[in-house]
């Protein structure tokens, strides 16, 4: 059992990553009724939230070289209390840019949790089986994505059809009252979960996780490299814009499927649901990934697939209309599942005593959360292509995908 434990205290924290991190989707329509926003301005939530990585993924890679991996993943988890409590002001002021400042904040103290822990998770064990240990996670994650969306839209989307439909007939005194007590909503969850992110560094903090800092210099994954700098890995610069489309689309399938529904007629009551559709089967996809690999298939093998059925998946969804048309955006989560974690192990592959920094650039890739999902809101304002044929952008992402795990993964690394 002993030997178990940094497994289940790294399962906690990914199970946070999926909690907070899928909170977007309920919020996106939520912010957009309460604030008032078009498509645009609503998917700058997640615009916020994921450039954050973009930006502080680096600096986090030299905080850990200080702070070594334990202490980092604290002080990530205390950086996302702080963000959480950004939403108190932000809902008594109905202010989207404090709302958007306390998202951009959650997201820099994740940059700085995943930049520890993704490695850390990968290095426990051999490479070969990463994939599968990652899978261990991301089930962690996943569950708490799917759980993550019910329990707050329970919260904030009560109701939110009636609201949507009667502030229309409202005067502005009445619109105002309704709006800024909509507003209120997310006063206690996220009093809560700030405090529970508190005790979560707490635990860490004061846990007998191993740290696995590394002297200067030496190769921390038993690999001898001469290279003198981390852009002589092609493999891995090619891994980070191969996992910034990834992220992108994967933001994509489960933050865009509410106000997808809700364009296609769908009330918001039952559409609210569709984002836990997409992460439930994600989640069958990491169990999958389990039971496969390596036994049956190698991580490779497996990355192939996905990028294949998100393809699939993808021109189905373009092809067809309503419940059908969510149906294959929903599948999006299966095709999505084992990309992460299979992208991972060959992205850091060979890095020797550039893990660390390598690992940063990766988690900069998690920006095509915000740029992608973005692109996708600009294009579903225009009404030539409206939020259904928005979906396009995924396919290129999908064929790069593909290319990465055909050849991208062995280029520099071929002798």
């Amino acid at each position: 059992m002993r030997s178990n434990k940094p497994i289940i205290i790294i399962g906690t924290l990914f199970f946070v990553f999926g909690f907070v991190t899928w909170l977007g989707s309920v919020l996106i329509p939520y912010l957009k009724i309460a604030c008032q926003l078009n498509n645009l301005a609503s998917y700058l939530v997640a615009f916020s939230f994921y450039i954050s990585y973009m930006v502080m993924a680096i600096p986090a890679g030299s905080v850990l070289t200080i702070t070594g991996y334990k202490k980092g993943m604290s002080l990530g988890l205390f950086i996302m209390a702080l963000g959480a409590l950004f939403f108190l002001p932000a809902a008594h002021a109905k202010s989207y840019s404090i709302f958007l400042t306390g998202l951009f904040v959650q997201g820099t103290g994740l940059a700085l949790l995943q930049t520890a822990s993704n490695p850390y998770i990968t290095i426990l064990g051999p490479l070969e089986t990463a994939a599968k240990r990652i899978s261990i996670m991301g089930i962690c994650n996943g569950v708490a994505g799917a759980v993550a969306p019910l329990i707050l839209g329970a919260v904030i989307l009560k109701d939110a059809d009636g609201i949507k439909e009667n502030i229309l007939k409202m005067n502005e005194a009445e619109k105002t009252a309704t709006l800024n007590a909509l507003a209120h909503r997310v006063i206690f969850p996220y009093s809560v979960m700030a405090v529970v992110l508190v005790m979560l560094a707490l635990l860490v903090l004061f846990s007998g996780l191993p740290e696995m800092n590394s002297e200067a210099g030496n190769d921390e994954d038993g690999t001898v490299t001469n290279k003198t700098s981390i852009f002589q890995f092609p493999h891995l610069l090619l891994g980070v814009l191969t996992l910034f489309l990834y992220v992108g689309v994967e933001v994509i399938a489960g933050d865009t499927i509410i106000n997808y529904g809700a364009s296609q007629g769908i009330p918001i009551s039952s559409a609210k649901f569709f984002t836990t559709c997409t992460l439930g089967l994600m989640l069958a996809g990491y169990v999958i990934g389990i039971i496969v690999i390596p036994k049956h298939l190698s991580q490779l093998k497996v990355l192939r697939i996905s990028a294949i059925m998100g393809i699939i998946f993808s021109m189905f969804a373009l092809l067809t209309t309503g419940y059908v048309s969510i149906a294959f955006i929903a599948l999006l989560g299966l095709a999505n599942s084992m990309i992460w974690p299979s992208i991972w192990p060959l992205a850091i592959n060979k890095l020797g005593k550039f893990t660390k920094i390598g690992s940063s650039f990766l988690i900069v890739a998690v920006g095509g959360g915000a740029i992608l999902p973005l692109l996708y809101g600009w294009l579903a304002d225009f009404k030539f292509i409206t939020p259904h044929y928005a979906y396009i952008i995924v396919l290129p992402c999908y064929l790069c995908i593909l290319f990465y795990a055909i050849k991208g993964h062995k280029i520099g690394l071929q002798r």
